[in-house]
């Protein structure tokens, strides 16, 4: 190979790696939204879907926000008695390679209690996910109270 050769390859894979690394995705947020129960509560909910298009598992483990003084991870767990109670997941929530995590009423969401102020309905929520691998990813979460009453339609 003559040195002119050789330079136009390494070049040519230096584009291949940097292509590579930028074609090798991200965590990707869905059908976000957030609730309260009401303008005199001071707990409200989020429910977002994440998608992993990272190429390796990945763990949310944290959550922070400045719409209430408390922000966790929580799920639903039906005890012995058969009542079903809600719990903070200290461990977080795995996220599989090409994988989905659905954080939804009745399962994993994320908790926040204390409002700093009440949530109006089209407000939006500032809100760090903060993930094992993929570190922190700033997120903006809709406020829909409409979801809110869609619950006691049904």
């Amino acid at each position: 190979m003559t040195s002119m050769t050789i330079k136009a390859a390494a070049f040519l894979c230096a584009v291949a790696a940097t292509a590579s690394a930028g074609i090798a995705g991200e965590i990707t947020v869905k059908d976000a939204f957030a609730l309260s129960s009401g303008k005199m509560t001071k707990a409200g909910a989020a429910f977002v879907t994440l998608e992993n298009q990272t190429g390796s598992d990945d763990r949310l483990i944290d959550v922070a926000s400045d719409a209430a003084v408390r922000v966790e991870l929580h799920t639903h767990k039906r005890t012995s008695d058969n009542v079903m109670k809600m719990i903070h997941v200290k461990e977080g929530f795995a996220l599989p390679k090409d994988g989905m995590l659905h954080m939804k009423r009745g399962g994993n969401h994320i908790m926040f209690m204390g409002l700093t102020e009440p949530w109006e309905d089209g407000d939006t929520l500032s809100v760090t996910l903060v993930f094992e691998k993929a570190g922190e990813v700033e997120i903006d979460i809709p406020v829909d109270l409409k979801k809110a009453a869609e619950k006691h339609s049904h």
